[in-house]
């Protein structure tokens, strides 16, 4: 059993058990919530297809708050003395499926 989910502005293919790091959320660490906007769902060799989306409740759990690794911005213009140095850290949110 599978679905095809939109969370955080992403589609993601999930199943029950699985942990996927998504977009800062706005629930709390150990909050559950329910994920309704499913576009596809597999189950038992049958799909469904949605038109955009299909009603289903995804039951989904934050696990934590994180934040990615640094990515370093680096500008320069030759013989300028131009130089800038800039680090970025995207907030991400650790989310485990509980069930389809």
């Amino acid at each position: 059993m599978y679905a095809i989910i939109e969370l955080g502005g992403q589609q993601w293919k999930v199943s029950p058990g699985m942990h996927l790091v998504t977009n800062r959320l706005p629930y709390p660490p150990g909050a559950e919530f329910t994920i309704d906007k499913a576009l596809l769902i597999e189950k038992d060799g049958k799909l469904q297809i949605g038109k955009p989306y299909i009603p289903a409740s995804i039951q989904a759990k934050v696990e934590a708050h994180i934040r990615a690794p640094k990515v370093i911005v680096f500008k320069k213009k030759r013989r300028k003395g131009y130089k800038r140095k800039k680090g970025h850290r995207q907030e991400m949110t650790l989310v485990s499926i509980q069930s389809i």
